[in-house]
């Protein structure tokens, strides 16, 4: 291609993609780090407002600087039931039009100096380098992972721009090569520039890359808007094979938001290519031959997702219901709730970090609601026994076991990924926690188990026992109470509560041994039903020691001691902890008819 291209140019140009491609995912993966679980808890509060949420996805997009990441995650969140499909069409179309903001960053290494050092220091090779040394100070002298966050930004940035500045310099010999501008002509066909424009975006999977590929090529001064513009509609069309290939596997309302994408883009090509050419055969506009530069190309791509939202956003509701009609439902999708839950722990979720730990963290909130409620049924079925109530709490255990495998299998994998010191707390905690709240399912049924022999049997305890049952669970509940609340809300205040009611239960659990050792001696009460006694206190007690665990796991993930420093400290030094315990030994102690125990 002429005596200045040769085969070092284009090893300059495929690594100034890499670059490029490398840089971009550093900056995003560091943008992602930095905003945390923010970015869920916005798309969670989402309203059918649909210029709320163009921003919002605008906003996110511009954020994380990539449009494919913020539809993976709009895949990942309708997978897992978080969001519907319905309130990501009007993300989606933010989405799009954020994403321009790259093109417009890129454009900056068209700037023309003049000799004017401001305008100089614009250019990528002049602030390139100095955003790479901030940034690796960041790297290297800051102990703040929000500082070594951002300073993985500043390098992916300046890595970014240098890729860009070595796929400009690398084509630049091709302005002078005849047989490149003879194969440029093949461009003018619009029809050929959409399918090339899509199908190297396809491969690429990243419609910034191509955008910076164009803009390199632009430096030829061969290419021209007539040739650019269809480039440019045929990229938009590209980018949504990232979305293509995350739908896969996933739940049929997922494969939707992906479907959605792709039909706004290849809906905008079909309205808009025609009616620039119709206008240009008509109006024959002076621009469409002339040479395109770096700001050109980024003033068409903002201009065709601005449009096409335009156009399309009043038809919002018409997509959704094209989307239905390309993948259709059948009987078989009909699933039950809780499975659905489950399976929206999906991998997809995995490549933004920080949504699927909040996403994990819903789901074992989920299943200690779960928990909370199975325990709940279990301790007043002891009294009041019912054989529907006793089968509800065995399902529920199988349904807690799920939770407790799925939960445990989708944390090894956040574990083995980039999460930020916050979400590595949480995660931890995360991981003690499902395993307290399964051991409390297994005692939950084996009270079940209690009651069931006892009903099969026809036999009963005495007035006596049953109101001494009633204090301790009420007691447990309490506790219950305490340590799902706190795990539910990080309350860290609340979890120091619930040691002091433990050992309320435990010295509960004592006494009313005793006093059934003594109805038994008194001959007040049978040996089978002192058996059935013992082991319900038993199952009682374990059930109480699971509820101090997760609070220990709260307390102990905050950093401020382990688990076995804080029980020695408060029961020997916490003048609180001893306060909270008379309370609590005063309130149950004395419903038995028994001082508080000191």
């Amino acid at each position: 291609m002429g005596t200045g291209f040769s085969i070092f140019n284009i090893f300059t140009l495929l690594g100034g993609l890499a670059f490029f491609l490398y840089g971009m995912n550093v900056m995003s993966t560091g943008l992602e780090k930095l905003t945390g679980g923010k970015l869920e808890v916005a798309l969670k509060k989402m309203t059918s407002n649909k210029f709320k949420s163009i921003l919002l996805g605008m906003g996110i997009t511009i954020a994380i600087q990539s449009s494919s990441a913020m539809t993976v995650m709009l895949v990942g969140l309708v997978n897992s039931g978080i969001m519907q499909l319905e309130q990501t069409v009007g993300v989606l179309f933010g989405s799009d039009v954020g994403t321009t903001l790259t093109a417009w960053l890129l454009s900056l290494a068209g700037v023309e100096d003049g000799g004017s050092v401001w305008l100089k220091m614009l250019k990528p090779t002049s602030f390139a380098p100095l955003v790479a040394l901030i940034g690796t100070i960041f790297i290297m002298m800051s102990k703040q992972n929000k500082k070594k966050d951002i300073g993985c930004i500043l390098v992916g940035f300046a890595v970014l721009m240098t890729g860009m500045t070595f796929m400009s310099d690398s084509v630049k010999p091709l302005a002078e090569s005849e047989e490149f501008q003879s194969i440029l002509t093949a461009f003018k066909n619009p029809f050929l520039g959409v399918l090339v424009g899509a199908g190297f975006t396809g491969v690429v999977q990243s419609s910034a890359a191509s955008i910076g590929i164009l803009q390199s090529f632009s430096q030829t001064g061969v290419l021209t808007y007539g040739m650019a513009l269809p480039i440019v509609m045929g990229l938009n069309i590209g980018t949504c094979v990232t979305a293509l290939i995350s739908s896969i596997g996933v739940k049929k309302s997922a494969k939707r938001v992906a479907c959605i994408h792709i039909a706004v883009k290849i809906i905008g090509v079909i309205i808009l290519l025609p009616v620039v050419l119709i206008l240009q055969q008509i109006f024959n506009f002076a621009i469409w031959d002339k040479s395109v530069g770096y700001v050109g190309i980024a003033v068409m791509h903002t201009l065709f997702n601005l449009i096409i939202t335009i156009i399309l956003l009043p038809f919002s509701d018409k997509l959704v219901k094209l989307a239905y009609m390309i993948v259709r439902d059948s009987e078989n999708d009909m699933e039950d709730e809780v499975v659905k839950k489950l399976k929206g722990l999906d991998e997809i979720l995995l490549k933004t970090p920080a949504v699927a730990v909040n996403t994990c963290y819903g789901a074992t909130c989920e299943m200690a609601d779960l928990t909370k409620e199975t325990i709940v049924s279990a301790l007043s079925n002891l009294i009041d026994y019912d054989k529907e109530v006793s089968d509800q709490i065995v399902e529920n255990e199988d349904v807690i076991d799920g939770y407790e495998d799925t939960a445990n299998n989708y944390l090894m994998k956040i574990s083995k990924s980039s999460v930020s010191e916050n979400d590595s707390h949480i995660v931890a905690r995360m991981m003690h926690c499902v395993g307290n709240f399964e051991r409390i399912s297994d005692h939950a049924v084996n009270l079940v188990e209690s009651a069931q022999e006892m009903h099969d049997k026809g036999i009963k305890f005495s007035d006596e026992c049953v109101e001494e049952i009633r204090i301790i669970s009420d007691a447990i509940t309490e506790n219950i109470s305490k340590a799902f609340e706190a795990y539910v809300k990080h309350d860290y205040e609340l979890a120091h509560k619930v040691e002091p009611l433990e050992e309320v239960v435990d010295n509960l659990s004592t006494e009313l041994k005793n006093r059934h050792i003594r109805r038994l001696q008194n001959g007040e009460c049978t040996v089978e039903l002192g058996y059935i006694f013992q082991d319900i206190l038993t199952n009682l007690e374990r059930i109480s020691d699971h509820c101090s665990n997760i609070a220990g796991c709260i307390i102990e993930t905050t950093g401020e001691k382990n688990l076995h420093e804080y029980r020695h400290d408060v029961k020997e030094n916490d003048e609180t902890f001893r306060s909270e315990y008379r309370e609590y030994a005063e309130l149950y102690f004395g419903r038995l008819g028994d001082p508080a125990k000191k």
